[in-house]
């Protein structure tokens, strides 16, 4: 009985802990279907009494160019995976299955890497785009993020509990170190990698802080920025084109995690992070 309690009680807390984190976005999508008039209105109803979804969703894709800002998110968190990851795994398999003097010592600054603030470096970073005359680039929003150093530390964990055995069966067939990478290691860390990957798409795709000063282009900004064209001081926050803005660029994480929910969950936990 007291099993049965316990279990019961968790449960409630998890659905309570679920219904805290859903209902900023059920609140999103339920002004994004309403006219101004409901939206402001004393009494709050889920559901519209007028539905406005057709002109808040037009809105938002005509009063601003809202499918050029989820063409450039889906551009700048691609080439931004793709490179952390050509460089996260050969670092994580020198920091896990090679011996080299200073190992331990570079693993540390890894660990000490992931205490640095993005913020820190930012106006170094900037100097140096603007000296090589980068930004207001695609490359100058992707360039700083191209080495991760939380995925060179999961990619490290997870190649910890790779046997040695492979490794060795490997070199006796007379494959080369980064051979190994990306014939061996690579297949073997899909799970982690696609755990990685959902999380880097998730991280890049809500930047706001770093496109907001690398980029001034409107054909180069990203759904965060494109969102914030609809917050107008002088004239009043459309609401509805808003809310209806922030579903369209919500809606790929929620697919993008629907869709690897499997291997994150495997990823995270064969790499031990708990």
């Amino acid at each position: 009985m007291a099993d049965r309690s316990g279990l019961l009680l968790r449960h409630v807390l998890l659905l309570l802990g679920a219904a805290v984190m859903l209902a900023p976005f059920v609140l999103m999508l339920s002004l994004s279907l309403k006219p101004p008039a409901e939206i402001f209105a004393p009494e709050f109803r889920l559901l519209p009494v007028q539905w406005a979804a057709v002109e808040d969703y037009t809105a938002a894709f005509t009063k601003v160019p809202l499918a050029r800002f989820l063409l450039n998110g889906f551009i700048v968190t691609f080439c931004i995976f793709t490179a952390q990851a050509l460089t996260a795994l050969p670092m994580a398999y020198a920091l896990a299955k090679l011996r080299w003097q200073g190992r331990d010592t570079a693993f540390l600054l890894v660990l000490a890497a992931l205490l640095v603030p993005p913020q820190v470096p930012a106006i170094p970073l900037y100097i140096a785009l603007w000296q090589l005359d980068l930004l207001n680039t695609y490359a100058a929003i992707i360039l700083p993020s191209t080495i991760s150093v939380f995925g060179i530390f999961l990619m490290r964990q997870f190649f910890r509990t790779v046997p040695d055995d492979l490794i060795a069966a490997a070199r006796m067939d007379g494959l080369g170190e980064f051979a190994i990478v990306w014939r061996i290691m690579l297949p073997t860390a899909a799970p982690a990698l696609a755990a990685f990957g959902c999380l880097s798409f998730i991280w890049n795709w809500n930047e706001f802080f770093w496109p907001y000063i690398a980029v001034q282009s409107e054909q180069l900004m990203t759904p965060p920025l494109g969102i914030a064209f609809f917050s107008d001081t002088e004239a009043g926050t459309s609401w509805g084109p808003l809310m209806a803005a922030a579903t369209v660029a919500t809606a790929p994480l929620v697919l993008a995690f629907l869709l690897a929910q499997r291997a994150f969950v495997r990823g995270v936990t064969m790499t031990g992070i708990k």
